[in-house]
């Protein structure tokens, strides 16, 4: 059901306000030909009407011919930024970039945040970020969570479909997603509300079975029949099924890259107004699927690059996986148990 502008102006402003931005600062919109119309008008009047002095900067789109989908996530690496100084300077000159555009996986985006710009990405439609607009619990949650996997040395993830996954941790840093920039440099989603890491290079083991009803991302399909994969060190070096195993097999090899075979970071979701179901309710094109990244108690992994970790694995390959039911341990201790996240977590936001 469509949001009025009023209520997207407010919800905006919750945002901005959580971001803390200040009166005078310089906040510029990246924006795109995929970027919302209400959400690019309504960013912009909440902002000035904040104090800020606001900018836009359109970007045309790249690697279209590239890519097998229309999904901004389905071909990654270059950016309409990558040799463009002048479209640089604008964003790193900015207090705040609300990237209505979708600017992952490029070092453009390391070397805005490097000059201390905030960055918020906010690409799905309006109607959902106005269901998911973040809070201060939200944020809660996800940093109680972090000193967890902050801590931990392995990962276990285990689940009644088969997955039996160890991941060995500590070499890269956390990605702490609650929906706001509240910090010099911090990049954010909104919507949002997971946690995630990268494991140690070539530290990775065991089988994973995405079983039916689990999704694939950038396909925004729900699985019809179970996909085996087996991980040995740090690579998939096999997948088993039936047609939506050859499927993503298909996919995957279209790259000509054996790194997009490796896995990427891995995490659970910790969003409980996000819902596993939202995908089957939306046309394909319509969103890139953060209700199935951030719904509560899923383990999330992906393969492909870990450039947004400071790794140097740059293929333009990126999947995201969200499973349900599984069971995730830090050193032991589960932190989700059969899909469900544990209870000594803060509450979420009603």
């Amino acid at each position: 059901m469509p949001i009025s502008d009023a209520d997207m102006i407010a919800a905006w402003k919750q945002v901005l306000t959580l971001s803390e931005l200040k009166p005078g600062e310089v906040v510029t919109v990246l924006t795109g030909p995929s970027t919302h119309p209400q959400t690019l008008s309504t960013a912009m009047i909440a902002a000035r009407g904040m104090g800020a002095i606001v900018n836009r900067l359109d970007l045309p789109p790249v690697n279209g011919e590239a890519s097998l989908s229309r999904d901004a996530l389905a071909f990654v690496g270059d950016t309409p930024l990558t040799g463009n100084p002048a479209g640089m300077a604008a964003l790193k000159a900015s207090d705040l970039v609300l990237d209505l555009m979708l600017l992952l996986f490029s070092p453009e985006q390391g070397e805005i945040l490097e000059s201390g710009t905030r960055m918020l990405l906010a690409v799905e439609p309006p109607e959902v970020l106005a269901r998911l607009v973040p809070t201060p619990a939200d944020k809660a949650r996800v940093k109680a969570a972090g000193l967890k996997l902050k801590a931990a040395r392995e990962m276990h993830v285990t689940s009644a479909a088969g997955t039996d996954l160890r991941c060995a941790l500590g070499q890269y840093p956390l990605l702490e997603e609650y929906g706001f920039v509240d910090g010099p440099g911090r990049w954010d989603h909104w919507p949002s509300g997971f946690l995630a890491t990268w494991p140690n290079e070539g530290q990775s083991n065991g089988t994973i079975v995405i079983d039916r009803g689990d999704i694939l991302l950038p396909q925004k399909s729900y699985v019809q029949d179970r996909i085996v994969m087996t991980v040995k060190d740090g690579y998939v070096t096999a997948i088993e099924g039936g047609l939506d195993a050859d499927l993503l097999k298909d996919y995957i090899d279209s790259f000509g890259d054996p790194e997009a075979y490796a896995i990427s970071h891995i995490g659970w979701g910790l969003q409980d107004r996000a819902r596993w179901s939202v995908l089957s309710l939306y046309d394909r094109e319509q969103t890139i699927g953060m209700d199935a990244r951030a719904f509560a108690g899923n383990f999330l992994f992906s393969l492909g690059p870990n450039t947004e970790a400071g790794g140097t694995r740059n293929t333009p390959c990126h999947i995201d996986i969200p499973l349900r039911h599984c069971t995730v341990r830090l050193d032991g201790e589960a932190v989700t148990l059969d899909g469900k996240v544990v209870a000594d977590l803060p509450a979420a936001a009603a």
